[in-house]
């Protein structure tokens, strides 16, 4: 258990509660999700004595509370997230995965535990939180994609004072991993490369979203600095719009990164587009997606979130240094065939012209097959399961093969 967390919980509930409960307690929600998750990644060209296949078993709870605000033109609340992981499969030469820590003598713990609050302050369409975030920003993308959620520590502020217009803006101190319960502090990945030879004080964040043309077209603009790290800018553009039976959407967006304050990881230079289409009329939806990376150095990240690029996918990224790639994508909803709460993925990516620096061309590919089904009504309500299948091959970094069963359940408690 985090002590500064558990004793900031305790004192804002008592805060809450002096300050007219009604709005705190009336509008609070609160909900327990059990996630049972089979991983398993086989490096499938490895051989001799390095660790050739990745494979774990998992049960987690996700505990989550959130609190409404106290009446008065100053709102306060409070939020609070509880994490427990438990070992179900694991081995020596297995682990790894991203579902559990991994000991000192290699073995994976047989548990981890995590508990976190968030000081929430509200003043008209402006809030401030204060504590453990969980933010979903286009230069820190949410990676909740095993056993439990990472988090970060710090403080972040949001205001839509004006319509239409959103802003953020925060400072993020240290991270709580997916598979770790302490904190920590932050690094940096290029590709799929943890660069652990140095960390960051803190990653600092501001951005616009406007959101205009009744709300189909949104244009955004962002700015994050991992200290001493990386600094990057980010544009984006995205644009939905209805044409008799079809919905036609587009994904636009451009990363410019350079090295920051001390260099700690040295120079890096990249600048990132993609684009994103999809068509979508009844239950089909079809995605066409195009990415380019250009300078010298791989896509620049949090380590190890996921990137918010296109063409990011659960095994490769396709954003080493000068990568094309392209995307297709085709997403069924069997509600079509009287079946709903079943939803298919079948997705393809593509990409070449990567500078490996060995003196040869870098090419890569990936299929991904997800299937997923939601209990919609009666006593399994609540109930989803999720199979992943993945084949990835490369010439410049390991061939994977990948299996994945999540099978989740979630209890409305308030």
């Amino acid at each position: 258990m985090n002590k500064t967390a558990s004793m900031l919980s305790a004192g804002l509930v008592a805060l809450a509660g002096a300050n007219a409960q009604a709005g705190f307690i009336e509008d609070s929600s609160a909900t327990l999700q059990a996630r049972n998750y089979w991983f398993s990644r086989d490096f499938s060209d490895i051989r001799g004595t390095e660790q050739s296949r990745a494979q774990e078993w998992a049960q987690g709870f996700i505990l989550t509370f959130k609190s409404g605000y106290s009446e008065g033109p100053l709102g306060l609340g409070v939020d609070a997230i509880g994490l427990l992981g438990l070992k179900l499969d694991s081995g020596r030469g297995r682990v790894n995965t991203g579902l559990l820590p991994v000991q000192e003598d290699g073995e994976a713990a047989d548990d981890y535990s995590r508990l976190g609050a968030t000081l929430k302050l509200r003043y008209s369409k402006t809030e401030l939180k204060l504590g453990e975030l969980q933010p979903n920003l286009p230069v820190l993308t949410f990676s909740d994609i095993r056993l439990l959620p990472p988090s970060y520590q710090g403080a972040s502020i949001s205001s839509s004072e004006i319509a239409g217009l959103t802003l953020q803006g925060g400072r993020l101190l240290t991270t709580s991993l997916r598979n770790e319960a302490g904190d920590d502090t932050m690094q940096a990945m290029l590709g799929h490369k943890p660069q652990r030879q140095a960390s960051s004080d803190a990653f600092n964040y501001a951005g616009a979203d406007y959101a205009f043309n009744a709300n189909r077209t949104t244009a955004s603009a962002w700015y994050a600095q991992l200290e001493d790290i990386y600094d990057q800018r980010f544009f984006g553009l995205k644009h939905s719009q209805p044409l008799g039976d079809w919905v036609l959407s587009a994904n636009l967006g451009y990363y410019d990164a350079s090295e920051d304050g001390k260099q700690l990881i040295g120079a890096i230079d990249n600048q990132a587009f993609f684009s994103l289409f999809s068509a979508r009329r009844g239950s089909h939806t079809w995605h066409v997606g195009y990415q380019a990376m250009f300078g010298d150095s791989s896509f620049p990240r949090v380590f190890a979130n996921i990137t918010p690029l296109g063409n990011e996918v659960p095994t490769f990224e396709f954003a080493y240094a000068d990568e094309r790639s392209w995307q297709a994508r085709y997403d069924y909803d069997f509600a079509g065939l009287g079946l709903p709460g079943l939803t298919s993925t079948l997705r393809y990516i593509t990409g070449d012209n990567v500078d490996t620096g060995q003196g040869y061309e870098g090419k890569d590919w990936e299929r991904d097959l997800d299937i997923a089904y939601a209990v919609q009504s009666g006593r399994l309500k609540g109930l989803g399961i999720r199979v992943r299948n993945v084949v990835a091959r490369s010439n410049y970094r390991s061939d994977i093969d990948e299996n994945r069963l999540i099978l989740s359940y979630t209890w409305t408690l308030l």
